[in-house]
Order: structure tokens, then C-alpha cells, then sequence
């Protein structure tokens, strides 16, 4: 007997029932359930998870403090368990086609594949403020997410660097965790009034000067935290630094698609309707490419959701091309 799994999806088909591009744990959970469902799924990934640089992944029930890549990987091995084919590569274009229930994507490498239907996970991009230090220390010792790593640096002294106006919630966010934390106010609006009486009431320290830069100071094999050096000459000893990137996600192709970024917080995002879908017909997007603070497992349940509601559209389209019974 010829095993599902294999007949429906063998990998040298040039059609698939779904594509989904981005292969982090919003990306891979989709093509796990769609898998198990016997669809003929694809994942194209640039291979450049937005956690990369963490040593590890929290609040992952039963895998806390995973390492993001070995998350991944178990993620992969899974879906491809099921079926999923898994690609390496970037997809640089979208469309729909004239008939309208089909998408082409090209990938940069110059293959075309062509789907039913499409799941965007693309996520963002963490654009860091401009400061010499902070991108060679990023998920290890500077930090911006109080649940990520804040258990981590609890109790230690952190160095909040106001750039935004998210900086003093977390600062009030961190304070939790310890009560050594101080804020540079290094951008001159990053603060408001309400905020300085906030973090004043909440016992946390400003200074009111500039960062020249965070100091990196070589360790064993690794760079680690030396300290930030202030614009007036002084070096603030600090265990830990916290700043507020931009975040931008990566909507190009859902703009290609058709569809509109919504203006959000923090600049576009694919807004969603129920279980991920978009208002452009066939495609859902899941993960940080529709909310910028989706976690590991937030990612990974929307990714379970926009699956499932996926291949719900396909049995639904299916049975609209069966004949009318007769009689």
C-alpha cells in the first residue's frame, strides 16, 4: 500500500497546496499541521531567524531556555517528518494569477513555485539604535524584551538607554526583576514628563547624558558587556544593557500580493482577521509579521491556526469543483 505522505508529496511536483515563506516556529508549525494533513506543503527560507543571536528561547513549555537554532531544527526534522519540503532561499516576488486561485512565487535562487494557497512568516527585521556596541552585544548582553531574557539579568544591574518612548515601560519592566536599574536618557524626547515621575516613584535612577558607546570586552571565546561609557567620560558599570530597536517587518510580499500594511506602533504590519487570514483571498499571515511582540510559542500558535485555516479553504474549494450529484 503506497504510504499518503509520500504520494502527496513528492518534491519534484511544481504545484504545491501551500507555500509558506519563512521558516521560523510560526512557518514550521503551519507546515506541520498541514503536513499531518496530507497536503502537499512547501517552506522557502532565507535562513536568518530573528533569534539567532539569544542563547536560548523562554516561556516554550517543556523547552524553556532551547537553543533557538535547535528549536528550529527540531522543528524542521519534524515537518519534514510529516512530508513538508523545506527550501533554502528568498523569495523575491509574489503573485496572483490571472485565474485567480493560484500564487507563483520566484526565489532568488531561480526556481518558481506555485501554491494554492500562501502563509506569509516572514517576521521582522530589529533595526538597533546607532550606538557602537550594541549590535556586537545584541541578544546576550543587550537586550529589550523583560520576558525573553529578563529572568536572566534579574536582580543585576541594567542599563536602560531611552532612545524611544517604550524605553521607560521598560525600564518599569525591568525594575521588577531588579532593583539596580538606571536610565541613560540618550535621546532627548525619549522621555516625557510622565515618565521621569514614573520612574522616580518606581526608584530607578536617570542620568542625563548621552552614550559614546557600549564597551565590548573580549572573554574566552566570546564578547561580552564592559560597561557603558557616557558622553561626559565615565564608565557605568552594568551586568546587562536594554534598548528599543525599531521593529520593521517584512511586508514586501504582501504588498506584491495586493494587499495594504496597516500603520501600527511601531510602522506597517499585515493586519489579520480570524486565524491569521488577510483581506487578500488565499493568503493568511501569522508570527511577528502581524504582531511585533509575538513570542516563540505566540508564533508558533498562530502558525497551528493560519494551518489549519488553510487547509480548511482547500477542502472547502475542493468540494465546490466536485460534480452536483445526479438525481
Amino acid at each position: 500500500m503506497t504510504d499518503p505522505r509520500t504520494d502527496r508529496n513528492d518534491s519534484a511536483a511544481t504545484e504545491y497546496d501551500v507555500a509558506i515563506v519563512g521558516g521560523g516556529a510560526g512557518g514550521l508549525s503551519a507546515a506541520t499541521i498541514l503536513a499531518r494533513s496530507l497536503r502537499k506543503v512547501v517552506v522557502i527560507d532565507a535562513g536568518v531567524p530573528r533569534n539567532a543571536p539569544a542563547a536560548g528561547a523562554h516561556n516554550v513549555l517543556g523547552q524553556d531556555g532551547i537553543s533557538p537554532l535547535e528549536l528550529l531544527a527540531r522543528g524542521r526534522a519534524e515537518a519534514i517528518g510529516y512530508g513538508a519540503e523545506i527550501r533554502s532561499g528568498t523569495v523575491v516576488d509574489a503573485r496572483r494569477d490571472p485565474d485567480g486561485d493560484r500564487f507563483t512565487l520566484d526565489v532568488d535562487s531561480g526556481d518558481t513555485v506555485t501554491a494554492r494557497r500562501v502563509i506569509l512568516a516572514t517576521g521582522l527585521v530589529d533595526e538597533l539604535p546607532a550606538i557602537d556596541g550594541v549590535s556586537e552585544l545584541w541578544g546576550r548582553d543587550v537586550l529589550h524584551c523583560p520576558y525573553c531574557h529578563g529572568y536572566e539579568v534579574r536582580g543585576k544591574r541594567i542599563a536602560v538607554i531611552a532612545t524611544a518612548p517604550m524605553s521607560a515601560h521598560q525600564a518599569l519592566m525591568f525594575g521588577q526583576l531588579s532593583d539596580q536599574v538606571t536610565v541613560i536618557a540618550h535621546a532627548p524626547d525619549a522621555l516625557s514628563e510622565d515618565d521621569r515621575s514614573h520612574l522616580v516613584a518606581s526608584d530607578i535612577d536617570i542620568i542625563d547624558h548621552t552614550v559614546e558607546r557600549v564597551l565590548v570586552r573580549e572573554d574566552a571565546d566570546s564578547e561580552r558587556l564592559g560597561g557603558v561609557l557616557l558622553s561626559e567620560g565615565t564608565v557605568l558599570d552594568v551586568d546587562a544593557v536594554v534598548v528599543s530597536p525599531r521593529f520593521v517587518v517584512r511586508g514586501e510580499l504582501f504588498e506584491r500580493l495586493g494587499g495594504t500594511l496597516t500603520d501600527g506602533p511601531a510602522g506597517g504590519l499585515v493586519e489579520t482577521g480570524p486565524m491569521g487570514e488577510t483581506d487578500v483571498p488565499g493568503v493568511w499571515a501569522v508570527g511577528n509579521t502581524t504582531t511585533i511582540h509575538a513570542m516563540v510559542t505566540v508564533a508558533m500558535g498562530e502558525g497551528v491556526s493560519a494551518g489549519a485555516a488553510a487547509n480548511a479553504s482547500l477542502v472547502m474549494a475542493d468540494l465546490e469543483q466536485k460534480p452536483a450529484p445526479v438525481g
